[in-house]
């Protein structure tokens, strides 16, 4: 029976879920679990918490998080999300100083 924290770099369309049924079948190890939510297009570092390991998924929910996006302004799509269809592109002109000045809103 495996024990133990597993580190995934989570793809685009998957979800958290999927990446723990994924193991649960090839680990055939019911307690699965993961220790925070990616959104399914996001992709990066998920924790994947295995048999006894799973009693600490709570004290692994509470650290620091990093986070880091690529955004695309001046495009507005139907799904209000990168999978959508485009339905308006206009150019947008943003300076450093614009988003700093946004920030502490």
């Amino acid at each position: 029976m495996p024990n133990g924290i597993i580190i995934i770099d989570k793809p685009a369309g998957w979800t958290s879920m999927d990446v723990c049924a994924k193991l649960r079948g090839i680990l055939h190890e019911k307690r699965v679990g993961h220790a925070g939510t990616l959104d399914p297009m996001a992709t990066g570092v998920l924790p994947v918490f295995v048999g006894q390991a799973t009693k600490a998924v709570s004290f692994a929910e509470n650290g620091r998080k990093v986070y880091e996006t690529v955004l695309q302004l001046g495009r507005v799509t139907d799904t209000q999300d990168t999978t959508g269809e485009t339905l308006e592109e206009r150019a947008v002109t943003v300076t450093a100083d614009d988003v700093r000045a946004a920030l502490p809103r």
